[in-house]
């Protein structure tokens, strides 16, 4: 065979003293090879001019590799969950190391039915968007629709996902980041760009949005785009210039006809219609237009159209989808107050009183607008924590620092309000501070001796601190592992503190946006991996982008957020699918005479949790979260304070009670909106059904999570291992009997603990379709069964074996039940097509000679496939039965090539049906490789 005939796809050729499977992308000088019956990570390359390299074939069964009655299921399970080039309607789901749940299909279908792929994942926090985005990714790379892709997103999530890409898919992307670009900018070049040299990356929105960077972007822009936290490229009245710049890059991108892009993000619509038509014209510039009454029986087409690209699912609609249950967690939320010590209630009293003259009596309106946002900061810091109010007190304020006008509004808003943090590059956790250089002496020390009275009220005369320990008590007793989120860097360092000192015997940490993201990461880890009780302070450096529900599950707000989605972010991190403990805990912590949390409850946070219970999902505050908080403290800032007792301080907002109103009327217009737009789309998703329906085909061609199990289970019994099941676990003693190429398959000597489904409990390992383990114990069994050499010499037989007769009442003739390879050349049209190379692993069982066999269904072989024996055979009986079928399989070989045809129409018409919108619908060819490799071959006998 000469050198370019060897290098076609699927072809089998001997080198380096074994067989191979050679690739895709091979050329006659370089072959791209996998061992036969090997792994992804053994893949080669073989320089034909330079060794030898020959034409193989697969070789037959014979009377030597005879087995018993479980090496057909077991040889078929093996060589199923070795194939990486699985047949079936999707191409990536033997590449993946995620079994997705079934609802997870519905994007993954929606997209394949759209050339180019254009849509909007909306579902809920916690549902699994980031899998659901990259699926689609994933499935185009193995089509070969694309080669590149890009992930666009804030840049504290860019290496979340760039581990994402990594662990679940395989896809080793470079991080774009301002922190990298010099490293990766260095000795490129002339006239290369970044986006030239690596294929798939991930890139930080903020970083890429500037002028220069963002024409060189979507010059070279990858073929596919995910734009995670989409609504932040929204365009709506009064969003700042990084929001614009972000719209203008994502639009520049989508002006490319042929480009993917798929949107991520929780909340769309968020009340605001303008933002929604904005982020759905990125998809369809025709969605710019859209008319306002959606509703009307004459609009069906264009909902119909819309909701072609629009995936939008709450929680309760995916609980139970296909009759599979998704665990998500049951939140139980209260209130917990505290009140101000007598020392600490004067503290803010005397603030209170100072801060209201403070402002009046600025000069000018720079000067008015510096000290405006230095009071905000104090009176938050204050009621904060004694340490924060120290520090600003001590501190300039940032706002001093400032510019013009323009600035100091930004900075402001920075700094002291809880902006969503697609609205800016970082969280800003530090105490804001409120001198200023304008400031008299006198006010100075005014400033500094606040600061001496606030750090004397530290520890016992802190209220608020007091009160929080016995509930961080219970949640420890109550076996919870809690996260206490606040405001401040210096609150959080102060609690974390108090509290090493009133739980001796609890492992404590603080992490705040001081540290660098690997810093975080590294604190949790060491926190989490010595057991026993533990818990973590920290600020909202940690709200979004990192998943803690592995090791946490409770929430307690030790400050309040003056925007209420930064509440549910927070919440977010434990309370979301992949959380091992059925109940998460969440603690709302306020004064009881404290005025600021007192507003923000009654305005903001109560009405959110109000509009979540109706709704079941967040509807974001209209407009945003500071505009309330100007609303609220603007103008005369307070009145005299209440006397005695624990009476709740008043702010004056007697003259903005209409404003209240509005606002609350205008966020429950929200509510209905959101409701109405979530309605209108329900009735044009994918129907269960087809969903169904395609959810058999893949477990048909890799195999079922439960078939997973039983092959480990028969294989460790096979191989007598012994293993230990215990609540959904399975430990494995290995020891140094167990043979030591299993040990070297499944890379591990000692014993070890697994789990077959996601999650995992802390030092357990996971035993997916695609997980090392898994890949190792398929790729040695397949070894054992088809190379003599592989075979451990102290085992009697493999455990896989190719040959077996069983006499059976499964069946009343006898029976030829053969374990089929079949190999296919999938090829698509074009001057930009490629060769794919896919493989299906069936039975096919036949009755008669291999002349004129009569095949028996797909679904009858694979009955028979799991048959029992009803009684032994004598071994001559079996040598007789072994010797005239290995005689004839030239034969079934020659007769299964017509089988091939057929399935090979099956590929095809698999193929297309679920890319029924590309332009290659109809121009896909599937030809079967020849010969048809047979695995195994079985006699069923008939009972006497």
């Amino acid at each position: 065979m000469n050198a370019v005939a060897l290098a076609q796809p699927g072809t089998l050729i001997h080198a380096r003293g074994r067989e191979w499977v050679v690739l895709p992308e091979s050329s006659a000088d370089l072959l791209l090879a996998r061992p036969l019956g090997g792994l992804d990570e053994e893949i080669a390359g073989i320089l034909p001019a330079i060794e030898p390299v020959e034409s193989a074939a697969f070789s037959l069964p014979s009377p030597a590799d005879v087995g018993d009655f479980r090496s057909g299921r077991l040889l078929r399970e093996a060589a199923r969950l070795s194939t990486r080039a699985a047949a079936g309607p999707f191409r990536s789901f033997a590449r993946i190391a995620v079994e997705p749940r079934p609802y997870q299909l519905v994007p993954l279908m929606m997209a394949l039915k759209l050339d180019p792929v254009r849509l909007l994942i909306a579902d809920d926090v916690g549902i699994g968007k980031t899998v659901e985005a990259t699926l689609i990714a994933r499935e185009l790379l193995d089509r070969g629709e694309i080669h590149r892709l890009a992930v666009l997103c804030p840049p504290h999530l860019a290496e979340q996902w760039q581990q994402e890409l990594a662990d679940k898919f395989h896809i080793e992307a470079e991080l774009v980041l301002s922190s990298t670009i010099q490293r990766l900018e260095r000795d490129l070049p002339i006239g290369q760009s970044v986006f030239d040299r690596h294929r798939f990356v991930v890139v930080s929105t903020d970083f890429i949005k500037s002028e220069r960077r963002a024409k060189d972007f979507a010059l070279k822009c990858p073929e596919f785009v995910i734009v995670d936290e989409a609504h932040g490229c929204t365009l709506a009245g009064g969003v700042g210039r990084g929001r614009q710049q972000r719209f203008a890059l994502i639009r520049d991108i989508a002006s490319n006809p042929t480009r993917h892009l798929v949107l991520v993000t929780a909340t769309p619509h968020s009340g605001n219609e303008g933002a929604f038509r904005s982020l759905l014209g990125l998809l369809d510039e025709a969605f710019f237009q859209l008319p306002d009454d959606l509703e009307r029986k004459e609009r069906e087409g264009i909902r119909q159209k819309l909701a072609r690209h629009l995936v939008q699912r709450r929680r309760s609609d995916i609980r139970r989808f296909l009759d599979i249950d998704t665990a998500f967690p049951t939140r139980l939320d209260k209130e917990a107050t505290y009140t101000f010590s007598r020392e600490y209630r004067q503290l803010f009293d005397d603030i209170v009183d100072f801060v209201r003259e403070f402002v009046a009596g600025a000069d000018g309106e720079r000067h008015r607008r510096v000290r405006y946002w230095s009071a905000l900061a104090l009176l938050r810091c204050v009621s904060s924590s004694p340490a924060a109010a120290a520090a600003t007190l001590r501190n300039r304020a940032a706002v001093d620092t400032a510019g013009d006008d323009e600035d100091v509004e930004a900075l402001g808003n920075q700094t002291v309000l809880d902006l969503n943090s697609e609205d800016e590059d970082m969280t800003l956790d530090f105490s804001p501070g409120a001198a200023s250089e304008q400031d008299a002496e006198a006010t100075r020390r005014t400033l500094r001796a606040f600061a001496q009275r606030a750090e004397a009220l530290a520890g016992p005369q802190d209220g608020k601190l007091q009160g929080a320990i016995p509930l961080v008590k219970a949640l420890l007793a109550g076996g919870f592992q809690p996260i206490v989120f606040c405001r401040f860097v210096d609150t959080a360092e102060y609690v974390a503190t108090q509290l090493r000192t009133a739980l001796p015997k609890v492992r404590i940490e603080a992490v705040t946006g001081l540290l660098p993201p690997t810093e975080r990461e590294a604190r949790i880890a060491a926190l989490m991996a010595d057991g026993g009780a533990y818990l973590l302070v920290c600020t909202d450096c940690l709200s979004e982008g990192v998943n803690l529900q592995q090791a946490f599950n409770a929430v307690l707000h030790y400050d309040l957020c003056w925007n209420p989605t930064r509440h549910e972010q927070r919440e977010g991190r434990v309370d979301r699918f992949g959380q091992r403990q059925p109940e998460v805990r969440v603690i709302t912590y306020y004064g009881q005479d404290n005025p600021i949390d007192g507003v923000i409850l009654d305005v903001l946070i109560r009405k959110h949790k109000s509009i979540k219970n109706d709704l079941g999902v967040t509807v974001a505050v209209p407009g945003s979260s500071e505009q309330v908080a100007r609303t609220l403290f603007e103008g005369a800032l307070f009145r005299g304070h209440a006397g005695g007792g624990a009476q709740q301080l008043r702010l004056d907002l007697g003259a903005v009670q209409p404003k209240i109103r509005a606002f609350h009327q205008d966020w429950e217009n929200a509510r209905d909106q959101e409701k109405a737009s979530r309605s209108r789309f329900a009735q044009h998703t994918l129907a269960p059904e087809v969903v169904a329906t395609e959810l058999r085909n893949v477990q048909e061609a890799i195999g079922r999570g439960a078939e997973v199990e039983r092959f480990f289970r028969a294989v460790m019994q096979t191989a007598q291992v012994p293993f230990v099941e215990k609540a959904g676990a399975v430990t494995v003693e290995l020891s140094l009997e167990t043979p030591r190429a299993l040990r070297q398959a499944l890379g591990r000597d000692e014993p070890f603990t697994g789990r077959f489904d996601l999650p995992l409990a802390e030092g357990e390992v996971y035993l997916g379709r695609t997980s090392p383990m898994i890949e190792g114990l398929a790729g040695w069994t397949l070894d054992q069964a088809l190379d003599p050499a592989a075979r451990d010499p102290q085992a009697p037989r493999p455990v896989a074996a190719r040959c077996g007769v069983i006499r059976t009442a499964a069946v009343q003739s006898r029976v030829t039940l053969l374990l089929a390879r079949f190999r296919f050349h999938l090829r698509t049209a074009g001057a930009a097509g490629e060769t794919l190379l896919c493989e299906e692993i069936a039975p096919l069982a036949a009755t008669g000679s291999a002349d004129a066999p009569h095949w028996l269904s797909i679904e009858d072989s694979e009955r028979l496939l799991a048959a029992m024996p009803d009684s032994n055979l004598v071994q001559t009986l079996i040598h007789q039965q072994l010797a005239l079928l290995s005689a004839a399989l030239p034969a079934w070989q020659t007769a299964l090539a017509a089988v091939s045809g057929e399935r090979a129409s099956v590929q095809r018409e698999a193929h297309e049906r679920v890319r029924q919108a590309a332009k290659t619908t109809g121009r896909v060819t599937i030809e079967p490789v020849l010969p048809v490799d047979i695995l195994g071959a079985y006699l069923l006998l008939p009972r006497l």
